[in-house]
C-alpha cells in the first residue's frame, strides 16, 4: 500500500534535525523527534483499541500535543476529528456523535468534553508533555495510567478519511465533511506552492488548529514545505512581535479582524515597520482599506485567498509578486477549477464578468457530506461543487465574492451586496470594525442596517452622509448601531447572522 499520498509522508524536511514546531515557552521539536513521536504514539493508540477508520476526538487547545497527536490519529488509519475547546457538553455530544467518534484525546481534569464522553460511552485518553527525560514527550493516560503498550499501526491509504469537520453552520445545522488523505495533500500542495514555502520560511500560527484555516493552510502546508511552525496556546496581540523576532518569522495567516487588532495596536507595541515576507488573509472578506493599511505598515505583500472547509481549504490567491494584487479580489484559482455558474438548474457557466454562484472541481474538494443525500444532491451539479458564494470572474481570472446567496440584502428587490456596504463603512476614518446586514421592513421587505465599532468620534448621520458619496441611497445603512466590540466565532470571523440577532434582538 503505497504511503506517498498520505498524512504518513507529509514531513519533508531539508535535514531531520531542523526545527519542526516551537511552542513558545515551552521547547522547540525536530523534524526527527516529531517524526518518531508521532510514530511512537500512533502505535500506542494502534494498541489501546484505535482502529483504521475509528474517528477520534482531539479537543486540545493550540499546542505540540495537538500537532503530534493529530498526526499519530491519521498515522494509525484513524480519523482525526478536533473540536473547539470551548465547547459546551451539549454541543460536544452533537460533534462527537454525528462524528461517530469512538475514541476522545482529551486535557487533564474535568472538561465538558469529559462529561460529553461519558454520556457517550466514548473511550477517553488524557494528553500531557511530560519532560521526564530531557526533552518534553507527549504521554497518553487513561485513569492516570499511562499507555505503554505498542503495536505496529497500520498504514492507511490515500482514499481513506483523514480528517472529519463540521460546517460552520451560518445558514442551516452544521454539516459533517469528511476529508480524505489525498484531498488534503492536495491542499497542502497547492498552498506550498502559491506561496513558495521554502525550509527557510517560520509561519505563526494564530488560528485554531481545529479549523482547516490554521490546520491546512498555515501548519501541514509550512511542515510540508520542511519549514518551521511557531505554535502558541491562543493568538495574543501582546506577545506577537516578540514571538516573530524570537523565532524570525516569514509569515502568517489570519481572519480580518486579527490584522486590524494588529494593526490598531501597531504602533504603541513597536511593531517592526517591516519584518515578513508576506502576510495572508483568509475565512473572511478583507476590505480595500485594510489591505492598503496593511501593506503600508508591515511593508509586506498581502496575500488574500479564499478557502473553505468542502474543499480542504484553499480555492484561490493573490500570488506572490511581482503578480498583480487587486484590493476587493480573492485572487485566482490555486490548483483548482474555478467558475461561476448562471443557473444551477441547468448548469449553465456564466461568461467573464458574469454574476452568478461561484462553484469549483479539483482534488482537493470533498466527495460528498456525512450521512447527507439532501444535502449532496444540492450541492453537486454536472461535477461542479456549489460554494453558496455569489461573485463574478474579469478577463484575468481574477475572482471578486459579492457576498453569500443567502446574506444577499433585498430591499425591494435591489439585491445588495453586503461585502460592498462593509467595505465603504470600513473606508470611514473613524470606523475600525463594520458589518451590514438585512433587517426586516414593512415597506421594501428588507432593509440595510449596520453594526460598528468606532476607533474616534463620529455618529449616524455623520457616517450615512460618508456613505451616500460613495453609495447609492438604497445601501446607505438605515440605522447604524454603535458598539464596543462585535460577536465573533471561536476562529474570529464575524458572522452577519449572529450580528443581526444581536443587534435587532436588542433593538
Amino acid at each position: 500500500m503505497s504511503e506517498t499520498n498520505t498524512l504518513n509522508s507529509l514531513l519533508r524536511p531539508a535535514s531531520r534535525t531542523d526545527t519542526a514546531v516551537v511552542a513558545p515557552d515551552v521547547g522547540s521539536w525536530s523534524y526527527q523527534q516529531l517524526d518518531d513521536e508521532t510514530a511512537r504514539l500512533a502505535d500506542t493508540l494502534a494498541a489501546n483499541g484505535v482502529e483504521p477508520g475509528v474517528a477520534v476526538s482531539i479537543v486540545l487547545i493550540n499546542s505540540y500535543e495537538f500537532v503530534a497527536t493529530f498526526l499519530a490519529v491519521t498515522r494509525a488509519g484513524a480519523i482525526a476529528a478536533p473540536l473547539n475547546p470551548a465547547y459546551t457538553t451539549d454541543e460536544f455530544i452533537f460533534y462527537m456523535e454525528d462524528a461517530g467518534a469512538r475514541v476522545a484525546i482529551l486535557p487533564n481534569g474535568d472538561h465538558p468534553a469529559r462529561n460529553a464522553a461519558e454520556k457517550l460511552g466514548i473511550k477517553t485518553f488524557d494528553a500531557q508533555l511530560s519532560a521526564s527525560n530531557g526533552q518534553p514527550q507527549v504521554i497518553l493516560s487513561t485513569r492516570g495510567s499511562e499507555l505503554t503498550s505498542r503495536v505496529d499501526a497500520t498504514a492507511p491509504a490515500d482514499s481513506d478519511i483523514a480528517l472529519f469537520l463540521h460546517t460552520s453552520g451560518t445558514t442551516s445545522r452544521p454539516k459533517g465533511v469528511p476529508l480524505r488523505h489525498l484531498n488534503l495533500m492536495k491542499s497542502v500542495e497547492i498552498i506550498k506552492n502559491t506561496y513558495g514555502l521554502t525550509p527557510d520560511d517560520t509561519t505563526m500560527i494564530v488560528m485554531p488548529l481545529f479549523h482547516v484555516h490554521g490546520l491546512i493552510g498555515a501548519t501541514l502546508s509550512t511542515l510540508n514545505s520542511g519549514g518551521t511552525v511557531v505554535v502558541p496556546p491562543r493568538f495574543s496581540a501582546s506577545a506577537f512581535w516578540n514571538q516573530q523576532s524570537q523565532t524570525n518569522a516569514t509569515w502568517y495567516s489570519a481572519v480580518p479582524t486579527i490584522h486590524q487588532i494588529l494593526l490598531t495596536r501597531a504602533d504603541d507595541d513597536e511593531a517592526p515597520h517591516e519584518s515578513f515576507r508576506f502576510i495572508r488573509s483568509c475565512s473572511a472578506a478583507l476590505a480595500p482599506a485594510v489591505f492598503t493599511d496593511l501593506e503600508n505598515r508591515f511593508n509586506a505583500p498581502v496575500l488574500e485567498a479564499y478557502g473553505m472547509t468542502e474543499a480542504s481549504h484553499q480555492m484561490s490567491s493573490s500570488p506572490l509578486p511581482p503578480g498583480d494584487r487587486i484590493p476587493g479580489t480573492v485572487g485566482q484559482a490555486t490548483g483548482v477549477e474555478v467558475a461561476i455558474m448562471a443557473d444551477e438548474k441547468s448548469g449553465e457557466l456564466a461568461a467573464t464578468g458574469g454574476l452568478g454562484e461561484v462553484v469549483i472541481k479539483g482534488e482537493n474538494v470533498m466527495w460528498g457530506y456525512h450521512n447527507n443525500e439532501e444535502a449532496n444532491a444540492d450541492a453537486f451539479v454536472d461535477g461542479w461543487f456549489r460554494t453558496g458564494d455569489q461573485g463574478f470572474l474579469d478577463d484575468n481570472g481574477y475572482l471578486t465574492l459579492t457576498g453569500r446567496l443567502k446574506e444577499l440584502i433585498n430591499r425591494g428587490g435591489e439585491k445588495i451586496s453586503p461585502l460592498e456596504v462593509d467595505a465603504t463603512l470600513l473606508e470611514h476614518p473613524a470606523v475600525a470594525e463594520a458589518v451590514c446586514f438585512a433587517a426586516p421592513d414593512s415597506h421594501y421587505g428588507e432593509a440595510v442596517q449596520a453594526a460598528v465599532v468606532l476607533s474616534s468620534d463620529s455618529n449616524q448621520q455623520e457616517i450615512q452622509d460618508f456613505c451616500r458619496e460613495r453609495l447609492a441611497d438604497f445601501k446607505v445603512p438605515d440605522i447604524i448601531y454603535f458598539a464596543e466590540e462585535l460577536p465573533r466565532t471561536a476562529t474570529g470571523k464575524i458572522q452577519r447572522r449572529h450580528v443581526a440577532t444581536a443587534f435587532l434582538n436588542d433593538d
